[in-house]
């Protein structure tokens, strides 16, 4: 089997959002998911993307996604990559479009000078985790991630 992984196009949108959901459900969060394939086709795709996804394909057809955007590292003074979303269907886990993903990212942080490729991991989710540590990715153990949404966000916002 042959994967491949190419750049999402417009007309991938509704795929996309099918990854979404995909993921979601996968990690007990589809209740989360408010966002539609409109608005992920026009973040992606409108005049001023700020976000980019990745197709992975098995013998031509689609069977995974990396949804990403660039960051930057004030102490290494250069941007990277924060990979939001990296998902493969259940049946074709295990042919390698994981990692085909993964390299494609750190290929494009190589050839555009960037200092890091970085993603969070549900704690629960040991096949993925086991997987990240084989490709010698190391867990921040010292950086609680924080999170302001909704009424918080609000609150804040308002002050």
């Amino acid at each position: 089997m042959t994967v491949t992984v190419r750049p999402a196009v417009p007309a991938d949108a509704a795929l996309i959002f099918g990854f979404i959901r995909g993921l979601a459900d996968y990690e007990k969060l589809l209740h989360e998911v408010t966002t539609t394939a409109d608005e992920v086709a026009g973040h992606l795709f409108g005049p001023t993307p700020r976000a980019f996804c990745d197709i992975a394909e098995a013998d031509g057809a689609p069977v995974g996604f990396a949804l990403w955007f660039y960051n930057y590292s004030t102490f290494r003074g250069r941007h990277g990559i924060y990979l939001e979303d990296l998902f493969v269907v259940p049946e074709a886990r295990g042919i390698g479009a994981g990692k085909a993903l993964l390299r494609g990212l750190a290929q494009r942080c190589e050839a555009e000078g960037l200092a890091r490729l970085e993603w969070a991991v549900l704690n629960w989710n040991a096949p993925a985790i086991a997987f990240y540590d084989g490709l010698g990715a190391g867990a921040q153990t010292e950086w609680t991630v924080r999170r302001l949404t909704d009424g918080a966000l609000t609150k804040l916002a308002r002050g």
